[in-house]
């Protein structure tokens, strides 16, 4: 029976949670506090193993009408170089694309990961002046991160900002 990837449900929160902690543990990602991840429980896709284990996640967090992130991206260490992340990177690019999203920003460590499906590294903020005014006003971390502010630079240290354009309704080719 393969990987299966699906939206993801309270009940699934705990195990979400101890997927991202390691990550959290080296600052490789940001830990949520158990509301936050409640509250943000429908941005999540889960991969479940066969046996019925939770073994990665990965969430989209919409930012404005065309532009998402990709966030908490996390496979458990012993389904790594499996393709969980791959495939969890699929659906939520395909999901981006449902919602009619044209581009999708991450901040990540795994560079050559998002490069491999077609991200590149950014410099500045790729919005209008309208547009970063409105974002500024957000108190979303991941936002002010997006827009490279200075109050988000000691979370971002060592992180790559990068940024994918999806062409619309094509499907997703890595």
């Amino acid at each position: 029976m393969p990987i299966r990837i699906r939206p993801a449900l309270p009940a699934d929160v705990r195990a979400i949670g101890g997927l991202v902690q390691p990550y959290a543990d080296e600052r490789i990602l940001l830990a949520k506090e158990w509301v936050g991840y409640y509250e943000a429980v429908q941005e999540f896709l889960v991969a479940e193993a066969p046996d019925g284990s939770l073994i990665g996640c990965g969430a989209l967090h919409v930012m404005w009408e065309d532009l998402a992130e990709i966030r908490t991206l996390a496979v458990a260490r012993d389904w790594r170089k499996r393709g969980v992340g791959h495939l969890l990177l699929d659906a939520l690019t395909e999901r981006a694309r449902g919602l009619g999203l044209r581009r999708l920003f991450c901040l990540t460590f795994e560079v050559d990961f998002f490069a491999g499906h077609g991200w590149s590294e950014i410099d500045g903020t790729p919005v209008d002046q309208q547009v970063y005014a409105e974002l500024l006003r957000s108190p979303d971390d991941g936002v002010a991160e997006f827009l490279d502010l200075a109050r988000v630079k000691p979370n971002t240290l060592g992180n790559t900002r990068m940024l994918i354009e999806l062409s619309g309704g094509e499907p997703f080719v890595r």
